[in-house]
C-alpha cells in the first residue's frame, strides 16, 4: 500500500532542533514558515538583545549577557565565541534530546562567526548530528569580513558534521536594478528555508524506498565537510529530464564539480501516484553519470500533493573539496615537478600557478687535444646539455578576479591551461 503525506507525520519520531545564531541567522529562522515543520524545535540566540527581542521565535537566548551586556559583539568573532562560552549550560540544554541540530548563521560578523563553532561543539557533545547552514557575506562588505567568514567556516567545519554554504553574492543572479534590499535578503532567507525543508522532508517522509536518519548520518556524520544541497521540481511530459537539469542549475550546486568529487550522495525522489519506475530510473541514470565514484543512497516516496510533478532533493558530501582548504593545502605543499602535471586536476586551488623559467646551468670548460699535436691545451666552451629540470611554481593571487566563477565546459575548467589539463610536459 502506498504511503501518503498524512501517514508520514504519524511516523515522526526524530527531534530536530533549529538554532539561529547572530543577526543573519536569527532573521533567517524568524522568517521560516514554522507551521510547515511539525515536531521541530526552534530557537534563536544573539549578543544583540534589542534585535533578539524583535524575533517572533518563542525560545530566545541572549549570549554574553555579562560580557557584552546585550549590546552585540562589535564584529569581533572572539567576543562572539566568548559570549557563547559564557552561556554554555543554557546552550547545552537547548540541544538535549535532539537527534539532529541545524545551526543557521551568517559568517563574517562577530556573533555568528564566533559562536556557531562553539554551539556546534556543544551539540556534538549532546550526541546530535550537527549540520550547519551558513550565509556568506557579499563581496561589497569588504575583505576583512570575507576573511573572517572563511576563518569561521573552517572552524565550524571542524566542529560540525557538515556545512551547507549559501553565498549572498549569488543573490545578484535573481535581482535587477529595482530590487529592494528587503526583497534581496528575502531571497537568501528562502534559500535557508529550502535547505531546512529539504532536510526535514528527508527525515520525515516515509518512502517506498526509504531514506532515514541512518542514511543521513552515512552521508554527513563525521565528514566535517562543506556539503552541497539542492532541490528541484518539474512537471510535464519530460519532467524526469527537466528536474535533473534544474537541479544542476541550482545556485547552491551550480556546477557538476561537487558531484564528480563527492564521496557520498543522498538522492530523494518524490512524486504523486502517477510517478513511474521508468522516471525514477531516468533520473538516477543522469545522477549516476555525474557521481561515478560516490556511494549513492536512493530514496523514493509518494506524496499525494505532488500529482503531476516530480521533486528531487540531493545532498552531496566531499570531505576536503572546498576551495579554501585547497588553498591552504597548496600554500603548504612542496612545489611539483613536471612529472606531477599528469595527475588529475579535478580540484584545484583558486590561485593560479605562474610558471617561471628555470635558470640555465653554468657552462663548463673541457680540455681538448690540439689537432697538430702541440702540447699546449686549448679550452673551449662546451655546449650546455639540454635536460628537463624542475620548474619552480609561484602561487600568486588572481587579484580582483579572486572570487570569479570558474569557466566549466563539459566538466573541464577552461581556466586551467590546456597543457596542464592534458598532462603535457613542456620541452
Amino acid at each position: 500500500m502506498l504511503t501518503t503525506t498524512s501517514q508520514v507525520m504519524e511516523k515522526q519520531t526524530l527531534t530536530l532542533q533549529v538554532i539561529g545564531i547572530g543577526g543573519a541567522g536569527c532573521n533567517a529562522v524568524t522568517q521560516l514558515p514554522r507551521q510547515e515543520f511539525d515536531h521541530v524545535r526552534f530557537a534563536v540566540c544573539n549578543t544583540d538583545a534589542a534585535a533578539l527581542a524583535r524575533s517572533g521565535v518563542d525560545s530566545k537566548l541572549v549570549l554574553g549577557s555579562k560580557s557584552t551586556r546585550g549590546l552585540g559583539a562589535g564584529g569581533d568573532p572572539d567576543r562572539g565565541s566568548a559570549a557563547a562560552l559564557e552561556e554554555a549550560e543554557r546552550l547545552r540544554a537547548l540541544c538535549v534530546g535532539a537527534e539532529v541540530v541545524l545551526l543557521v548563521a551568517g559568517l563574517g560578523g562577530g556573533t555568528g562567526t564566533g559562536a556557531a563553532p562553539v554551539i556546534a561543539r556543544f551539540a556534538k557533545e549532546a550526541g546530535a548530528l550537527v549540520l550547519g547552514i551558513v550565509i556568506l557575506p557579499f563581496e561589497c562588505e569588504g575583505t576583512r569580513r570575507q576573511k573572517q567568514a572563511q576563518a569561521g567556516l573552517q572552524k565550524l567545519k571542524q566542529a560540525a558534521d557538515a556545512v551547507i554554504c549559501l553565498p549572498n553574492q549569488k543573490v545578484f543572479r535573481f535581482i535587477d536594478e529595482n530590487t529592494s534590499v528587503v526583497d534581496a535578503f528575502a531571497i537568501t532567507n528562502e534559500f535557508v528555508a529550502q535547505a531546512v525543508r529539504a532536510i526535514y522532508r528527508l527525515l520525515t517522509r516515509q518512502g517506498l524506498i526509504n531514506v532515514d536518519f541512518g542514511d543521513l548520518c552515512a552521508v554527513t556524520c563525521g565528514k566535517h565537510s562543506e556539503s552541497s544541497l539542492a532541490t528541484a521540481e518539474a512537471a510535464g511530459e519530460n519532467r524526469a529530464r527537466e528536474v535533473v537539469e534544474k537541479l544542476l542549475r541550482h545556485p547552491l550546486l551550480e556546477t557538476t564539480q561537487p558531484l564528480t568529487e563527492a564521496s557520498a550522495v543522498l538522492v530523494s525522489i518524490a512524486g504523486g501516484l502517477d510517478l513511474t519506475m521508468a522516471e525514477v530510473n531516468r533520473v538516477m541514470e543522469q545522477v549516476n553519470r555525474h557521481c561515478e565514484h560516490a556511494h549513492i543512497i536512493l530514496g523514493a516516496a509518494i506524496d499525494d500533493t505532488l500529482t503531476g510533478r516530480i521533486s528531487i532533493t540531493l545532498l552531496a558530501s566531499a570531505p576536503g573539496s572546498t576551495a579554501s582548504s585547497a588553498e591552504s593545502h597548496a600554500s603548504q605543499a612542496p612545489l611539483r615537478d613536471l612529472g606531477d602535471l599528469s595527475s588529475p586536476l579535478s580540484s584545484r586551488p583558486s590561485n593560479r600557478p605562474v610558471i617561471v623559467a628555470a635558470a640555465p646551468h653554468e657552462s663548463t670548460l673541457e680540455p681538448v687535444a690540439p689537432a697538430n699535436g702541440n702540447a699546449a691545451p686549448r679550452a673551449k666552451r662546451a655546449m650546455n646539455r639540454m635536460r628537463q629540470g624542475q620548474l619552480p611554481l609561484e602561487i600568486v593571487s588572481k587579484g580582483r578576479f579572486e572570487k570569479s566563477e570558474p569557466t566549466i565546459f563539459h566538466g573541464q575548467d577552461l581556466d586551467v591551461p590546456t597543457y596542464i589539463r592534458r598532462g603535457i610536459a613542456l620541452n
